[in-house]
């Protein structure tokens, strides 16, 4: 069984995640290739879950979120999304572990291909009549079908949850759009007492090709890409680990041990051990023998 240090993974793991000062992302078109070379990350650092962050690779380094909105990291952060969400670079939206999430239109047909959408419009209230969709998802997502792009305040009168008691099951609802693909921001709105505000779309429509490219991905070699992707960049991770990552995706222990025992037996994953680490570890051959 191959071996591997803490060290080791660290180190590969700053040169993936562009945590150096040589490789910080610098401009807004090394943010697009960033997101390209790791086909997809999450916005900021999440604490407990293993994954690229665009934050950290701006930062060129590890460094706590900030709270001051003039911060020259946060604020190329923030502002180099706000700038790219019309250009159709990436998927940005709530997704991995609910959290914003960056996806390169490389891999988005593979997370396409994993959820309930099949590429119709109606697709989504065959998911209500079946309980897989709230009532305020399906009243937010038709005020969407019916007026076409919204910002967040029209969305919400819109979709009849302008209340204040309705703003906590708006933004519930806004989320469970987005983990499923169905809507996803794709601008901002001077509106709003912050005069500010996301405007809304649907992802078929903002993506038109997306049904077609998933088509004819079956749902193992989308398990096998995504999962092979995602080891490339962090090197090493446990089951739980990759579980914790995927979550929204909803992979049953069966089809996750199946997915695994496919790489393993491709020789495109081996299962590592880590020097001070108790259980045994899964590596991309990749990642193995490219090393930074």
């Amino acid at each position: 069984m191959t071996t591997l240090t803490l060290d080791e993974i660290e180190r590969r793991r700053e040169f993936n995640y562009r945590r150096t000062p040589e490789r910080r992302v610098r401009t807004i078109e090394e943010a697009r290739a960033f997101v390209e070379e790791v086909g997809f990350c999450h916005f900021w650092p999440i604490k407990g879950v293993e994954l690229p962050n665009l934050f950290h690779a701006i930062a060129g380094r590890v460094r706590p979120v900030p709270m001051e909105h003039d911060d020259p990291d946060i604020s190329k952060c923030w502002g180099w999304k706000d700038e790219a969400l019309d250009k159709r670079w990436w998927y940005y939206g709530k997704f991995l572990r609910r959290r914003a999430t960056l996806i390169s239109l490389k891999e988005l047909p593979y997370f396409y291909a994993l959820s309930e959408n099949y590429g119709d419009l109606s697709d989504y209230l065959e998911e209500y009549r079946a309980g897989m969709l709230t009532a305020e998802a399906k009243r937010i997502y038709e005020a969407l079908l019916e007026h076409g792009p919204l910002d967040t305040i029209r969305l919400r009168r819109e979709a009849h949850m302008s209340a204040e008691s309705a703003k906590s099951r708006f933004d519930r609802a806004l989320v469970e759009l987005q983990v499923g693909l169905k809507v996803l921001p794709i601008g901002v709105a001077e509106a709003g007492a912050w005069r500010y505000a996301f405007i809304y779309e649907i992802v078929q429509r903002h993506f038109p090709d997306l049904p077609e490219q998933a088509r004819h991905i079956k749902r193992g070699e989308a398990r096998r890409t995504l999962l092979l992707r995602y080891l490339d960049n962090v090197v090493a991770a446990d089951r739980k680990m990759i579980s914790k990552v995927f979550h929204v995706l909803k992979w049953t222990p069966t089809e996750l041990d199946r997915t695994i025992a496919t790489l393993l037996r491709e020789d495109k994953i081996r299962e590592v051990q880590v020097k001070g680490v108790k259980h045994s570890q899964l590596v991309s051959t990749r990642a193995l023998e490219r090393g930074p």
